[in-house]
């Protein structure tokens, strides 16, 4: 057995599955779950481990439990099911979800696992899947200090700022901030680069000289040279994006903030889709401007 003990790791996405290979490297023995049974057994043929049958099998005996999905509905699905990860959980366990869900979810399952003796923490990541593979996530995480104390150490495995922001919620509030952030980013980016190659200059150019200046971004810096190859195959796709803008939107509709940019971008990745662009990633913005 693995010398930093056990923990489990349900969805084997494009981020859980290598977020899932830095535990197993840093000698934690990790069970995983994923619907598709091929890419668990891709992944213990991988890392090694173990396969489970359902999440309550993953998380039995588990110190820690991962879990890295799509949405509220499936989150709710995996953690409160009749074969859920709460039905094999043990003792004073901890839930650690990376899922980017709402901040209603995240405290209704924050409450549960306190009526069960177990811990909850919110803990969206951001830094797309480069950042899960490279190990350098940012990890915004809501929920108790010391359950978060106790999970900070594993969560390091792969992020490289792992962060707690507050009570339960605040860790998913965060994520929603960093959406906002990023719509805005690349629909300006998308703007300028179409801008400067309908005004006839060279685009790598201009990114050179202007990143040097007030607006670098981290856009700026990975997206914008493939903006203007027309590149668009990036990991985080359109449709998860819209998700996550849908829940800004929400709760920004509960909380009384002013999103008009938001919601703009949000109808522009709309778009994208409707045109065949679901799988691209948020950087086709670019595409919406220079199709015709």
């Amino acid at each position: 057995m693995s010398s930093k003990g056990k923990v489990a790791f349900v969805g084997l996405g494009v981020m859980g599955y290598p977020m899932a290979g830095h535990l197993a490297k840093n000698d934690y023995h990790v069970t995983v779950f994923n619907r598709t049974t091929e890419k668990a057994d891709k992944w213990v043929a991988e890392y090694g481990g173990a396969m489970a049958a359902s999440p309550a099998g993953a998380a039995a005996d588990a110190d820690f439990v991962f879990t890295c999905v799509g949405n509220d509905d499936d989150l709710r699905s995996v953690v409160t099911g009749e074969d859920g990860v709460f039905a094999g959980m043990h003792g004073d366990a901890c839930l650690i979800d990376h899922t980017t869900t709402s901040a209603i979810v995240a405290r209704e399952l924050y409450e549960i696992a306190e009526t069960r003796g177990l811990g909850f923490l919110d803990a969206p990541v951001s830094g797309g899947q480069a950042g899960a593979e490279g190990g350098a996530l940012t990890v915004m995480v809501g929920g108790d200090a010391d359950y978060f104390d106790r999970a900070k150490p594993v969560m390091d495995c792969y992020g490289k700022a792992v962060t707690l922001m507050g009570a339960s919620g605040a860790g998913q509030l965060t994520k929603m901030v960093n959406q906002i952030c990023i719509a805005g980013l690349v629909e300006a980016l998308a703007e300028a680069m179409n801008f400067a190659q309908r005004a006839g200059l060279h685009g790598e150019q201009v990114l050179d000289v202007i990143s040097k200046g007030a607006a670098q971004s981290w856009q700026m810096e990975n997206r914008g040279s493939t903006m203007l190859q027309g590149k668009y195959d990036f990991g985080f796709a359109v449709d998860w994006m819209r998700k996550d803008l849908g829940i800004c939107l929400d709760e920004a509709d509960r909380n009384g903030a002013r999103l008009p940019v938001t919601a703009i971008v949000d109808q522009f990745y709309k778009h994208v889709q409707q045109k065949g662009g679901k799988r691209f990633d948020t950087s086709s913005l670019m595409w919406l401007l220079t199709e015709k």
